[in-house]
């Protein structure tokens, strides 16, 4: 330590034993000590023999992101070596998932200081012995805070470290089950090497985040598998299709589009996946749930050109909202009924954006029925709302007669026509009604019905023009008869 700036030392797994006894004589002779954490189980015995430091826990309840943490340790390890020398220790070895120690290695070369490396057995180490592993036969390590696709090789070993808490355990799993069955064996270790601390439990993959143990001290061990599992569905084919179509040499009409020159083939293509439900054709809905997944790569693809996001971002995101916004599937979070489910969905929301208004965020394109439902809903869950559909039917007659009045004078019915119809979605809200859908089916029967009325019509060589109004309405009856 004699003339170092900057002695980084490791803990080594937890027990006080492990700790190697290099590294117990340069903090009992340090005068600054910087501890990453004190979440560590021999910093006890530190505080037993009255070893002071300092610690940046706090650090991680002031910081956004793990990032802005190891960034924000750097430069106060470096800031402090520049006035006089210091111990950084950290848990396990001090370059093993120490992601702090590399920026200071870094900083500290570019500033001319001085830095000794102290090692001491790692958690994998202790992970090895517990499991009597042997890592030379080949070992896959996985950062639980940075999982990476490019790194699965389930034909090897694997172990998933710094799965600190069910959240991470979550996001783990739905990220391994795309690569490993849902049933492949996984071994969870806590603690591992340390004396009446250590835990282990031996579950599928798909049971990972119901351990309720899981803390910062747990890896993940996962056996190889004999055979990587061919998925039995993957969007990549149509990806690599939709690269080739966009690249030097492919279709002249795919290499145009834009963003906004694909959003009415969007809306197209959305619509016809709602036909396809109406219709109850599980061909139709398959073949049309295909082209609108064909929008998606392409509007990713065409950002991926831009080098905005991709596919896989895409993805990345929705797969974090989704347990985000299900802390009572993922988290510990009790939630009894859809109503509560619906609540602590928009208050996460509101989380995800603090500044936005209580009906932000409904797209101003929707259909106007779905939009007025859209921002009742939002209105409701603030506590804006009527206690059942009584009310909403009152407002209802009250916008009626307001219609009726307003036709009377001659001015002002547009207005007075919105606002029933407003009035109207919210009862059908209330009510349990879909205003959108269910006009759609009344609007699809009075073209049955008409359709009818044609087709009589044209039968008795007459055009629907030169009927009266009774004959029509006695076919029109007709109709309704045969539809019954």
């Amino acid at each position: 330590m004699a003339g170092c700036d900057i002695t980084i030392c490791g803990l080594g797994p937890g027990a006080w034993e492990a700790v190697p006894a290099g590294v117990i004589d340069t903090l009992r002779r340090a005068e600054v000590i910087f501890l990453r954490t004190e979440r560590h189980p021999a910093v006890s015995k530190l505080k037993a023999e009255k070893i002071s430091f300092q610690s940046f826990d706090r650090y991680y309840e002031e910081e956004d992101s793990f990032e802005a943490v190891y960034r924000r340790i750097a430069a106060t390890i470096l800031e402090n070596a520049r006035k006089r020398p210091l111990v950084y220790a950290v848990p396990g070895h001090p370059m093993v998932a120490e992601e702090p120690s590399r920026l200071i290695i870094e900083g500290a070369a570019r500033e001319g200081l001085a830095v000794e490396l102290i090692p001491a057995m790692s958690f994998l180490d202790a992970v090895y012995a517990a499991l009597g592993l042997d890592p030379g036969r080949g070992m896959v390590i996985l950062d639980g805070l940075n999982l990476d696709p490019k790194r699965i090789f389930p034909a090897l070993p694997a172990i998933v470290m710094q799965v600190y808490n069910r959240l991470a355990a979550s996001e783990a799993k739905l990220f391994l089950m795309d690569h490993y069955p849902d049933l492949h064996p996984v071994t969870v270790i806590r603690a591992a090497g340390v004396s009446g601390e250590e835990r282990r439990a031996e579950i599928p993959l798909y049971e990972l985040d119901r351990i309720a143990w899981i803390d910062h001290l747990t890896s993940v061990y996962l056996p190889p598998v004999d055979e990587r599992p061919k998925p039995v569905h993957s969007v990549a084919p149509i990806v690599r299709i939709m690269s080739r179509l966009r690249g030097e040499g492919g279709c002249p009409w795919d290499r145009e589009q834009t963003h906004q020159s694909l959003k009415k083939y969007l809306l197209e293509e959305t619509y016809e996946v709602l036909e396809a439900i109406e219709s109850a054709n599980p061909h139709n809905l398959c073949e049309e749930l295909g082209d609108l997944l064909l929008q998606i790569v392409f509007h990713c693809q065409i950002a991926a050109e831009a080098g905005e996001f991709d596919f896989d971002e895409v993805v990345k995101a929705i797969t974090k909202k989704m347990v985000f916004r299900h802390p009572h599937i993922f988290g510990d979070v009790q939630l009894r009924s859809s109503r509560d489910v619906a609540v602590s969905w928009e208050r996460l929301k509101k989380a995800e954006k603090p500044g936005d208004l209580a009906l932000d965020g409904i797209p101003k394109a929707l259909p106007a029925l779905t939009k007025a439902a859209r921002v009742q809903e939002k209105a409701a869950h603030v506590g804006f709302d009527w206690d059942d559909w009584r009310g909403a039917m009152t407002k209802v007659e009250e916008e009626t007669a307001e219609l009726a009045r307003a036709i009377g004078e001659a001015r002002g019915v547009a207005g007075e026509v919105g606002d029933l119809l407003f009035a109207m979605v919210n009862l059908a809200r209330l009510l349990g009604v879909e205003a959108e859908e269910v006009l759609n089916r009344s609007t699809e029967k009075f073209i049955r019905r008409m359709r009818f009325i044609e087709k009589r019509a044209q039968e008795k060589g007459v055009e629907l023009k030169d009927l009266d109004l009774a004959k029509m309405d006695a076919w029109w009856e007709e109709a309704k008869k045969q539809e019954n």
